[in-house]
């Protein structure tokens, strides 16, 4: 496989993880999901803002990103390494859109769906960890971060490859790093909890003209 191949494979997923989802499903109900909640146009965000419905929508979207760009790259015969790759540069366009201002989605579920392909062991024992800890908890963010962690623990535990740990670290590094002003906010004791609405912003009342 050439290393031009390679190359145009890993910006073609860039720009699938870059397909804004979030702002397409909240534009459709005349909201820029940038300018609400939390500013981000991931799943989250879009489900406190316009419900469950659109929500759900946005994140099996943002999972399909995900797989799709690893899955497309194996069968491009780039192998299992390039194609986590693939998977890692989704990832990137979803967080950070060259289209939107380098402004995304926290990458939760795009980096679900790429461990999905990747590896389906670690992304299914993540997924209940995940789950439960926001059952438990309440905080889709702690949810999010441990199982970043977990899955970290669980390949190298397991005696994943290096090219999957190497994934993983940015993968989670990623998390942690788009998660700072929840981690802030968990910390204080003012993070949103999952199913908490945000609703879209007010429509300004028309300035009375005098005469």
């Amino acid at each position: 496989m050439s290393t031009g191949i390679a190359l145009l494979a890993v910006i073609l997923a860039y720009l699938l993880g870059a397909v804004p989802a979030g702002s397409w499903v909240a534009r459709r109900r005349g909201v820029d999901i940038r300018s609400v909640g939390s500013g981000n146009s991931g799943a989250t965000n879009v489900q406190r803002t316009l419900g469950w419905g659109p929500g759900l929508i946005v994140g099996m979207f943002d999972i399909l990103k995900g797989a799709l760009a690893v899955w497309l790259a194996r069968r491009l015969g780039l192998g299992d390494a390039l194609a986590a790759l693939c998977g890692l540069a989704a990832v990137m366009g979803h967080n950070f859109n060259a289209f939107h201002g380098f402004r995304g989605g926290k990458g939760v579920a795009t980096s679900f769906g790429v461990m999905l392909i990747v590896d389906p062991q670690i992304s299914l024992i993540t997924f209940v960890v995940v789950f439960t800890v926001i059952y438990l908890t309440r905080y889709v963010s702690a949810g999010s971060l441990v199982g970043a962690v977990c899955a970290c623990v669980l390949a190298l535990t397991l005696g994943r490859p290096w090219w999957e740990l190497l994934v993983l670290g940015v993968i989670s590094a990623l998390m942690f790093y788009q998660h700072r002003g929840n981690i802030v906010r968990l910390r204080a004791g003012t993070e949103s909890r999952f199913g908490q609405k945000t609703g879209p912003p007010p429509v300004p009342a028309a300035r009375k003209v005098v005469n």
